[in-house]
């Protein structure tokens, strides 16, 4: 994943700060604990970049979050119905236990990926 620092790729798939890759944004990294998924950093600890740039700034992460789901649920269908051969009933069934278990990391790629469009990396703040 080294490889990938200093793009948007990588503080998407790492949950590191969109400006230096270095802070974590949020107080838990393992977003199966339910409880914690939402809850993140003010700032990073890193390069002091503020996380929550305005009031409700995160509500634009259920639209990516919808994309994410929609891509999850095509890729969860042809897997199961073309390559495993399930009817299609199953297919539906595989599709919603696979959005049910991905859950959790959809919303937290989809807000990864939502201040990522806002915020640019700094190689410098990243240095310091």
């Amino acid at each position: 994943m080294q490889l990938l620092k200093g793009s948007k790729l990588y503080s998407v798939f790492t949950s590191t700060c969109p400006v230096c890759h270095e802070g974590d944004m949020y107080l838990e990294n393992n977003p199966y604990k339910i409880s914690q998924l939402m809850k993140m950093y003010d700032r990073c600890s890193h390069c002091g970049k503020k996380f929550k740039i305005e009031p409700s700034f995160f509500f634009g992460a259920m639209y990516v979050s919808y994309g994410v789901g929609v891509a999850v649920a095509v890729a969860a269908f042809i897997i199961s119905f073309l390559f495993i051969g399930l009817d299609r009933n199953y297919s539906f069934l595989a599709i919603i236990l696979t959005l049910a278990i991905l859950f959790p990391l959809i919303v937290r790629i989809s807000r990864n990926i939502w201040i990522n469009f806002f915020v640019d990396y700094d190689k410098n703040k990243a240095k310091s």
